[in-house]
């Protein structure tokens, strides 16, 4: 059955040329969104990032000794696809900079599956890393997939002894302080650094052209990742480690116990076909602890885990080497559902159609109910209700996911599903930090010090409380009737306007960046009832119309998360025009000339059916060190962004009524 989209007609008393073309446009990329749709009523898009995960990929296959040869010919193409005609190196994101241990990464994993050293594509890449300082300057984790290659010694990676894992919670330093995605990832990396597995490497592949200073011959790998006090303190910590990990600790009685707690954390969150976090790198840390380990790669633990990390594996859409491959670093379905959802209702989707309704059920069947997660560390009392990102992830809902999730049922059926929206506004409630603030997945995980640690050189140890996390609680808080005076809702508002840039912007944590996070928040501000003619909000719009190019739309560069470069933009992209568009309705502007203009734009932009053009990384995993490309921001956002003002300039009210 067609989905019933009802579009904007011409005539007496009409809305104007451009909200009739808004509508149009929007139906039809409805339209695309729903053909998309699933048999079982999910929406999924590609999660694209850059060339580090093909490349471990291939990492991975070599250290079990089980190459690929035609998977990894299709992923080594997608590799050679990312490579920068400008620097000759890999960046982080499409168009961008050098990045030292992205391109130490996929040359050694090119000359690992064959391609010649001597080709010019990977005499450019060696030139380039050597003109950089060399393979020895790579981050922390490019050192550890060194290591078990022996391409460095293990003096090149931070001591990080198995026994972390027995520390108690009231310990400085413990498992349970770190972000969910350092814990799964670290709890494996734990058994491989006190074993020290060497990788099979069946075609015994070096890299060592790639050093400016032999390894051997380099007595000083680690750095002061903050440059503080603390940092210094680590150091030293370190060495002072060091001799007593390699003489001492594997003698104490201790460590196999260490090593077996650090199974026990494993096992039970090995999430089947989802794989450990659901999460690439710690599914890939799963698998090669689990055969140092001796399990049998026969066995159901070991094959699962395995076919877990090919099952994100995926054949890309637009890459310019043809029908390659290349592998996410998780997939997305919780998250582009809920999206979707939201934008189909804008584009003009009934509440009671059949399709949209086969959306939230498949999302409504997908809440965690019976698994208390690591969050419960912090707050034992409180009773599942969350959401997940990925297919499957009981350990590790969030709240981001949850509150999205939420405000689509509220808003479809709000007695269809009275018990999913209950149940998921209690846990939000929960989850709240002390500062008034959410994170993704824990309360008050923000022990800033450990960032100072050498292992945490990508600075992405912790999950803080954020404010573009926070916005979308306080927004399904308050679409559900939470009143501003509730305790949640003032401490959440509190937080929001305490992180207000100087310029009137918020920075954006998990969307780049701060047209992001001013989306997120003038979204809530406007939903609990804040005056959205207060000078805070009235900074944020001038912040954004400034922002404004030439052709209507917004950008941002990746780039914007190094402070000097944080007004950086190489081009308008859809999602972003549309963040922004968002916001300023949200913040009652949909009759400006500058919503006009970005209205204007999205409808001009090219697209292909109901996707707009957008080679762009406009997502975040961890600022400065991973940036993702969802491919349904493209879709969705530009959808909602012109279904809402379509709706606003047919009704009576320019006042948004949603949350989102």
């Amino acid at each position: 059955m067609t989905a019933q989209i009802h579009t904007l007609l011409p005539g007496s008393g009409s809305p104007g040329r451009l909200a009739v073309e808004a509508s149009e446009t929007a139906a039809n990329a409805a339209d695309h969104l729903l053909a998309l749709q699933q048999a079982d009523g999910h929406i999924v898009f590609e999660l694209e990032a850059d060339a580090t995960i093909p490349s471990e990929y291939i990492f991975l296959n070599h250290f079990l000794g089980e190459p690929e040869p035609e998977v990894e010919h299709r992923l080594a193409a997608h590799i050679r696809s990312l490579q920068s005609e400008r620097h000759g190196g890999w960046p982080l994101f499409h168009d961008g900079g050098f990045n030292i241990s992205a391109s130490v990464k996929a040359y050694y994993a090119l000359k690992m599956i064959g391609d010649d050293p001597d080709a010019p594509h990977m005499a450019r890449a060696r030139e380039a890393i050597l003109a950089n300082g060399g393979a020895e300057n790579a981050n922390v984790f490019t050192r550890y997939t060194l290591a078990f290659f022996a391409q460095v010694p293990w003096d090149a990676v931070p001591v990080m002894p198995t026994e972390l894992i027995l520390m108690p919670k009231w310990f400085p330093v413990n498992m349970w302080k770190f972000a969910y995605w350092s814990r799964t990832v670290i709890a494996p990396l734990l058994i491989l650094a006190a074993l020290k597995p060497v990788a099979k490497n069946p075609n015994k592949v070096n890299c060592q052209e790639l050093f400016a200073t032999p390894p051997l011959e380099i007595n000083n790998w680690l750095v002061n990742p903050t440059g503080s006090p603390w940092g210094e303190f680590f150091l030293v910590l370190d060495r002072f480690l060091r001799p007593l990990e390699t003489r001492v600790f594997p003698r104490l009685r201790w460590r196999a116990l260490a090593i077996q707690r650090a199974v026990e954390f494993i096992t039970p969150r090995l999430n089947g076909k989802d794989g450990l976090g659901a999460i690439f790198p710690a599914m890939v840390n799963a698998i090669m602890a689990l055969d140092t380990l001796g399990y049998s790669r026969d066995g159901e633990e070991f094959t699962t885990a395995r076919q877990a990390v090919r099952n994100l594996l995926v054949e890309s859409s637009d890459t310019r080497d043809g029908r390659s491959f290349y592998c996410q670093p998780c997939v997305s379905p919780i998250w582009d559902t809920a999206l979707a959802g939201h934008a189909l209702l804008e584009a003009g989707v009934e509440e009671s159609d059949e399709k949209l309704i086969a959306a939230c059920d498949w999302l409504a069947d997908k809440q965690i109910t019976k698994v208390k997660g690591d969050y419960a560390v912090r707050a034992p009392n409180l009773e599942p209700g969350g959401w997940a990102f990925q297919y499957n992830n009981d350990y590790y809902p969030d709240v981001d996911d949850t509150a999205a999730v939420g405000a689509l049922l509220h808003r479809v059926d709000p007695e269809r599903y009275r018990e999913q929206v209950d149940r998921a506004a209690l846990w939000i409630e929960g989850m709240q930090s002390s500062n008034g603030g959410w994170g993704a997945f824990d309360i008050d995980n923000n022990a800033d010090v450990l960032n100072s640690i050498p292992f945490a050189d990508h600075g992405a140890l912790l999950d803080p409380p954020t404010v573009d996390v926070t916005a979308r609680c306080l927004s399904f808080l308050g679409q559900l009737g939470f009143p501003k005076s509730r305790q949640v809702i003032e401490r959440g508002i509190k937080f929001i306007k305490s992180e207000q840039e100087s310029d009137g912007s918020w920075y954006g944590r998990w969307g780049t960046n701060y047209i992001y996070g001013t989306w997120s928040a003038l979204s809530a501000l406007n939903v609990v009832g804040e005056d959205m003619q207060a000078t805070y909000v009235r900074k944020a719009v001038d912040w954004l119309k400034r922002r404004q190019r030439e052709d209507g739309g917004w950008g941002e560069d990746g780039a914007t998360y190094w402070q000097e470069r944080r007004y950086e933009c190489k081009a308008s992209t859809p999602s972003q025009t549309s963040w922004a568009l968002l916001s300023l309705m949200a913040a009652g502007e949909a009759e400006d000339p500058a919503v006009a203009r970005g209205v204007q734009n999205l409808i001009d932009a090219p697209r292909d059916g109901g996707v707009w053009q957008e080679p762009w990384f406009t997502a975040v995993g961890f600022p400065r060190v991973f940036y993702l490309r969802y491919h349904g921001y493209s879709s969705y956002f530009p959808t909602w962004a012109l279904g809402r003002y379509a709706n606003l300039m047919r009704g009576n009210s320019r006042q948004v009524p949603w949350g989102m």
